[in-house]
């Protein structure tokens, strides 16, 4: 970052220090705070007088050293957690507005620019969260996220666009990152023996959801921040500016029609050539990891063998990404000597330790264990949702610890039931439409009553070539959900299947059970 973009930025969170001071003193109402914090990635909780600052860890590649400095500021301002979002990024919770501007403050010092992690800006670039160590990827991507990244923040402060922009890329076939419904979506493939890019165009999700297209042939490796900055010249040129309900990039495609959607896009990327030259072309190398391995016999659904022989990934994911400020100290004590080793967080709200070999591996998954989900029940994704969460409908985190609890009473502790995926709302954090059993929160009126429920979303699917939309059934009382699940879990148990084979093949099995829950 230069120095005159830095000495702007620190300017911007002085002035936005007076906007929140003023919020606070009932001058601005929540709107129009909004509409100010949201390029500081600052927002107030629901309660008015806390706020949450969101750190933008790009792509989610963390280092000791930045691990030391999100500790830090955890003690510093006396947090008893951290929240891993959905997105690749760290929230702070619970703190006051001078708080949150001297911790944007003391991270841009820090090299870490939250700047334009919310609001109507483009957000952190998703990637694979094993790219560059994972066995069977093209390519490592994790240059090529960090180039589109350093593309969006050099001009941070000039963006003008009619809502947030979606970045991801993805390393392989399973669509970690959700390129294929995203905005713009990257994935790294093989053409022969030269590395390429295959694009993805106008997905999204939230209301009215829509799979990306995908644009007809590869592009080089060098070229991959002019489609970035096509798209964001397409988004200007023809986003809805008086409809903010309406203002992604999907809705152009809607009403488009996908093929004039990839022309406008083409065209975009013809001038954008025309405008820069050659001074966007990147050319980058995959860091080579030289670190000596050693092999390990351990079997662990959290471990997971790198490419690089005798190195080793261990997840570890916190129930609902809430994480202890305590177990980052004691994780810190142990990886912070160890050669080449940094974490890498995924869009499950977790995150991996690579670059372990056997004999490390061993001591932190020994370490962990009682940090992480042990189950894929445990391992389910849950936004942040009510009472934190302005835009929430319902308390999320509160249904996965419900349901968490249910389970336990039932002493149903076999690794039945998927990965739920629960949003709080119909913003979809925790992409509950692809997955194959989502809720997303509503407030619902039954006999004249507003009521809990959560929408329920079945038959969702990620993954190149197969990424679907899942089903809207219906929705289900909050309170209902646990017992649901417990029915459901009961059956696979039965019958000796996972949930999605058991799901395609069993239709009518499913609706009986489901149509007595629903409201």
């Amino acid at each position: 970052m230069n120095l005159e973009l830095k000495e702007t930025l620190l300017n911007e969170i002085e002035e936005f220090r007076e906007i929140g001071h003023k919020f606070l003193n009932g001058e601005l109402n929540k709107a129009q705070f909004k509409k100010a914090s949201g390029k500081m990635c600052v927002y107030a909780h629901r309660d008015g007088r806390s706020f949450m600052v969101r750190l933008r860890t790009v792509s989610g590649v963390i280092s000791v050293n930045t691990l030391e400095f999100i500790y830090g500021l955890a003690k510093k301002y006396n947090l008893k957690k951290i929240h891993f979002t959905t997105r690749q990024a760290v929230q702070l919770h619970g703190i006051g507005i001078d708080a949150a501007c001297d911790i944007l403050k003391e991270a841009l010092e820090f090299g870490i620019c939250s700047r334009g992690a919310g609001g109507d800006n483009p957000r952190n670039v998703a990637i694979s969260p094993l790219s560059g160590v994972k066995v069977g990827e093209a390519f490592d991507i994790v240059p090529y996220a960090f180039a589109i990244n350093d593309n969006f923040e050099r001009q941070i402060t000039t963006y003008h666009l009619p809502r947030k922009l979606k970045v991801a890329v993805a390393n392989e076939i399973n669509d970690e990152s959700h390129v294929t419904a995203v905005d713009l979506g990257f994935l790294a493939v093989k053409e022969g023996e030269e590395d390429k890019f295959k694009v993805f165009i106008g997905g999204g999700l939230g209301r009215n959801p829509k799979i990306g297209v995908e644009v007809e042939g590869l592009i080089n490796l060098e070229d991959v921040v002019y489609h970035v900055e096509a798209m964001t010249s397409l988004f200007m040129a023809e986003g809805d500016y008086s409809n903010h309900g309406k203002a992604r990039i999907r809705y152009i495609a809607e009403r488009m029609g996908n093929e004039e959607f990839k022309n406008c896009y083409n065209k975009h990327l013809e001038e954008t050539f025309e405008k820069f030259g050659d001074t966007l072309k990147i050319n980058l190398r995959e860091k080579n990891i030289l670190k000596a391995g050693i092999k390990t016999s351990i079997k662990s659904f959290r471990l997971t063998e790198q490419k690089q022989d005798g190195l080793y990934s261990v997840y570890v994911k916190p129930i609902g990404g809430q994480f202890k400020t305590s177990n980052i100290e004691k994780i810190l004590k142990v990886i912070k000597d160890m050669q080449d080793v940094e974490l890498r967080l995924t869009m499950t709200e977790g995150f991996y330790v690579i670059n372990l070999d056997g004999n490390e591996a061993k001591r932190v998954l020994d370490l962990t264990d009682s940090m992480s989900a042990k189950t894929r029940i445990e391992d389910s994704v849950s936004c942040i949702g009510v009472p934190t969460c302005q835009m929430g409908a319902m308390e999320s985190q509160s249904l996965l610890n419900e349901i968490l609890i249910y389970f336990k009473k039932e002493g149903m502790t076999e690794d039945i039931l998927p990965r739920l995926a629960i949003s709080g709302c119909q913003n979809s954090c925790t992409v509950h439409e692809l997955m194959p059993i989502g809720f997303a929160g509503k407030i619902k009126r039954i006999d004249g009553d507003m009521q809990n429920t959560f929408e329920l979303h079945v038959g969702g699917k990620l993954g190149i070539g197969k990424t679907k939309l899942g089903t809207h059934v219906g929705e289900i009382l909050q309170a209902r959900i646990p017992e649901y699940l417990m029915e459901i879990a009961k059956e696979l148990k039965k019958e000796n299947m996972e949930f999605e084979p058991w799901f395609i093949t069993n239709q009518e099995k499913f609706q009986t059970i489901t149509s007595s829950y629903l409201v």
